[in-house]
C-alpha cells in the first residue's frame, strides 16, 4: 500500500475524480434500492402482517386474486366445519373524509380476528392507520365518514399499507354494510385445517401461503419485477463504469508499473497494491455515498416512498464495493502484463 497511497496523496484531481463517479453511483443504487423497498412496503406492508398456515380465495378459474376473490356464506360455513381457526377478512377500498373535506382514497379492511395482530375496531369505530390519519387529518375522538356511514376513531397507529393506500381497519359486519366488494369475506386466513385440498374441492376456492399471496397482488409482481431488474442493471452498468475507470488509470501507470518490476518488485505485490488503492477509493465514495442517500431520506420524509434499512444501505453498498473490485480486477491484467524491459528501453 506504499506505492498506492502516495500515488493517492501525488494525483489527488484524478482520484478526486474517481471519487465523485463512485459517490454518485453509490447514491443513485442506494436511493433506486430505498425507493424500491418504499414502493414494495406500500404494496405489501398490511398482508405481510398475517398470521396463519393459508389464505383462502374464491377459485374464479384464474390465479388467486385480491381484487377478483368474493366468498359467500356457503364458502365460509364450509371452512369452519373443516375445524381449526377461520378468519374472514374483508378487504375493499372507498374515499374516506372528515368534516366534509376532501375525501381520501383508502383501503377498508373489515377483520374480527387476530391475523393480523393490530387493535381491533368496535361496532361504529374504526381504527386509522397513521398514513391514513394523516391524509384524513383525523385522531382519536374524530369522526370519519365512509361512503354513506360515519365512524368514531377510536385509536390511530400502524404503519399499515395496501396497494399503495392507507389501511381503516373496522369490524367485518360494518366492513359488510359498507358492501365495497360483495361477498362475506373477501378472504379467509385458516389455521390447524388438516387437509386443504379437501375442503378447497368442497368450497370451490383456492388457498395459498401467507408469502404466496404476496402475488396475488396484481400490481406488486410487475411493479417488483420492474424495479428488480432496472436495480440489477444499475448494478452492473456500476461495475462496468468504474472497471473503466481503473482500466484507464492502470494503463497510465503501466510504465511506473514496470520500473518498479525493473527495481524488483513483484507482481503479487504490485496487484495487492492496486486492489488496495481501489478499495480505499470504493469504501469512501460508497461510504459518503450511502451517507448522502441518509440525508436525503430524511429531507424527503414521507412524501416519497423511501425505506432506509440495512437491506437499503449496506446489502447495496456492499455490492457496489465487491462490483468495483471486480471491475478493477479487469484492468489487472495489464499491470500483469508490464514489460520492464520497457522502463529501462531494452537496454539489458
Amino acid at each position: 500500500m506504499y506505492v498506492a497511497l502516495r500515488d493517492l496523496r501525488a494525483a489527488k484531481g484524478r482520484f478526486l475524480l474517481i471519487a465523485v463517479v463512485v459517490i454518485l453511483v453509490a447514491l443513485l443504487v442506494s436511493f433506486l434500492s430505498g425507493l424500491t423497498a418504499g414502493l414494495a412496503h406500500r404494496n405489501i406492508a398490511t398482508v405481510q402482517r398475517l398470521h396463519g398456515d393459508a389464505v383462502v380465495f374464491a377459485d374464479t378459474g384464474a390465479a388467486p386474486s385480491f381484487d377478483s376473490s368474493a366468498l359467500g356464506p356457503e364458502q365460509l360455513a364450509v371452512w369452519q366445519r373443516a375445524g381449526g381457526h377461520v378468519d374472514p377478512v374483508g378487504i375493499g377500498r372507498a374515499p374516506a373524509a372528515r368534516s366534509g373535506a376532501a375525501p381520501v382514497p383508502v383501503a377498508l379492511f373489515g377483520v374480527g380476528g387476530p391475523s393480523f395482530g393490530n387493535r381491533l375496531a368496535t361496532s361504529g369505530t374504526v381504527v386509522l392507520s397513521t398514513a391514513a390519519a394523516e391524509q384524513l387529518r383525523a385522531t382519536t375522538g374524530d369522526t370519519v365518514t365512509i361512503g354513506a356511514a360515519s365512524f368514531a376513531v377510536a385509536a390511530v397507529g400502524g404503519d399499515d399499507w395496501y396497494s399503495h393506500s392507507p389501511v381503516v381497519w373496522l369490524t367485518l359486519p360494518d366492513w359488510r354494510a359498507l358492501d365495497p366488494r360483495g361477498g362475506v369475506a373477501t378472504v379467509l386466513v385458516v389455521s390447524g385445517v388438516p387437509d386443504l385440498a379437501a375442503v378447497n374441492a368442497v368450497a370451490h376456492t383456492r388457498t395459498t401461503t401467507v408469502p404466496g399471496a404476496l402475488s396475488a397482488l396484481s400490481a406488486y409482481q410487475a411493479e417488483h419485477t420492474s424495479l428488480t431488474l432496472m436495480t440489477l442493471l444499475l448494478f452492473a452498468i456500476s461495475a462496468a463504469v468504474i472497471g473503466a475507470f481503473f482500466t484507464v488509470w492502470t494503463i497510465q501507470r503501466v510504465p511506473d508499473v514496470a520500473t518498479l518490476k525493473a527495481l524488483g518488485a513483484t507482481t503479487g505485490s504490485l496487484v495487492r497494491d492496486a486492489l488496495g488503492q481501489a478499495l480505499v477509493l470504493l469504501l469512501a465514495g460508497v461510504g459518503i455515498g450511502i451517507g448522502l442517500t441518509a440525508v436525503a431520506s430524511g429531507i424527503v420524509g414521507a412524501r416519497v416512498p423511501f425505506t432506509l434499512s440495512t437491506t437499503t444501505t449496506l446489502v447495496p453498498g456492499a455490492a457496489l464495493i465487491g462490483l468495483g473490485l471486480l471491475g478493477a480486477a479487469v484492468a489487472l491484467r495489464f499491470l500483469v502484463t508490464a514489460d520492464p524491459l520497457v522502463a529501462l528501453q531494452r537496454a539489458r
